[in-house]
């Protein structure tokens, strides 16, 4: 068991209070939320307090805005492939950006091999999407704009609220993937001017296999899962009520505690930043310094690869990521790095560092003290730093030619 856990964009921890309100859903109230008797209506009464609760915390006009789903990624597919599929008629073209999440990217490339059109529109060195990017990549074809609110890599906040501003009045569907954002940020639908907006059960201290899509009223969206016609017809199966249940009750804790907690991350955060910034040459700091989630901080690492530093810092009893955790199994270098401008190399040798309601100064002030060491020793055994560490000697020392022999070259 890791001792210090650095990777809450990955997963969190369940709650207690969460945890406590699922449990009577799974051995005493464990009615189908369908079923007309005693224990199928309990059921459907904490369906219904869940999405009630839901729909207020997120600014929603209407609890039936909100449809739950086994996750965030659901949540996404739904909203894409939903709305292409029932405005497919008015046109063909989707606007996105280059940094979406996998649950984003690809249902798109599965709409474009099925006769969608998508435009990719770029971001700048810090991760950031321009609003007047998305604004010029509007076609009459265009049905649907999905660009998700705060970047799992980096942590890049996106001015989601200004580009809604752009699509008013043109009947374009506006999507955004806020799995990393609920708990960090207050989340208003209405203030944001999205007409969906997907959130994650276990991204904010819920448990995982559950999430939501908000769908504003009137929004055109067909169902992706067909079958008993549950959540008003937009996703058919049997509610995961206990589940549910969780990802109320956590929402409303993280939603109680986030103001006290952002604020505290962040302390942390600048903490760490300026630890690694200092201590360590050759690094870089990822994403927008100011405009980015609280307790996201991302770097990269030159001459290394982020895979064996994350080893050997959960050998020391750190857990962190490198990249996305959820292409984690992908030898291939952050396709969000490398839209940020930034070469495969320096992909490769990134460290993600995300810290939660748990995170201490006392476990910064740890990860400070063992990362330049564990840096160190892994650039002593690196090819490419080996590389430079001869390039720059010979530049130095041209009269020494290729056959004089300096211990630092036999790394």
């Amino acid at each position: 068991m890791n001792k210090i856990y650095f990777d809450h964009s990955a997963t969190t921890p369940v709650l207690p209070a969460a945890a406590e309100a699922m449990v009577t859903f799974l051995t005493d109230n464990y009615g189908n939320p369908s079923s007309v008797y005693e224990t199928g209506r309990a059921a459907k009464v904490a369906l219904q307090d869940a999405r009630e609760s839901i729909a207020a915390l997120l600014g929603a006009d209407d609890p039936k805005e909100i449809i739950f789903t086994a996750g965030g990624s659901e949540a996404d597919n739904l909203a894409i492939k939903g709305v292409a599929d029932a405005k497919r008629k008015r046109g063909n073209h989707i606007v996105t950006s280059t940094i979406e999440h996998p649950a984003v990217m690809e249902p798109l490339k599965y709409l474009e091999k099925n006769g969608f059109q998508v435009t990719y529109v770029p971001v700048d060195s810090k991760g950031m999407v321009d609003p007047a990017d998305v604004a010029a990549a509007l076609t009459d074809e265009t049905i649907l704009v999905s660009i998700m609110l705060a970047n799992n890599v980096v942590g890049t906040i996106q001015p989601v609220k200004e580009i809604a501003a752009l699509l008013g009045g043109k009947g374009i569907a506006f999507h955004s993937d806020a799995v990393q954002a609920v708990g960090n940020l207050a989340i208003d639908v209405n203030e944001l001017g999205v007409d969906m907006l997907s959130i994650s059960g276990h991204k904010f201290h819920g448990p995982k296999g559950v999430g939501a899509l908000y769908v504003r009223k009137g929004t055109r969206i067909n169902p992706i899962i067909h079958g008993g016609g549950q959540e008003r017809n937009k996703r058919s199966g049997t509610e995961n009520v206990s589940g549910i249940v969780g990802l109320a009750r956590a929402l409303e804790v993280v939603e109680e505690e986030r103001e006290e907690k952002t604020k505290r991350l962040a302390a942390l955060r600048e903490r760490l930043v300026d630890g690694v910034l200092s201590s360590i040459d050759e690094v870089q700091y990822l994403g927008d310094p100011v405009r980015r989630l609280p307790g996201s901080a991302c770097f990269s690492f030159k001459f290394i690869e982020g895979e064996s530093l994350i080893l050997n810092l959960d050998m020391m009893g750190v857990a962190a990521s490198s990249g996305s955790a959820c292409s984690s199994h992908s030898l291939e270098p952050s396709h969000v790095i490398l839209a940020m401008g930034y070469s495969a190399v320096d992909a490769h040798g990134s460290l993600r560092i995300t810290m939660g309601r748990s995170s201490t100064e006392a476990e910064v002030d740890e990860l400070l003290r063992i990362l330049p060491g564990i840096v160190t020793r892994l650039r002593q055994m690196s090819p490419f730093h080996a590389g430079e560490t001869a390039e720059m000697f010979m530049t130095e020392h041209p009269e020494d030619g290729p056959d004089h022999h300096h211990a630092h070259d036999e790394i």
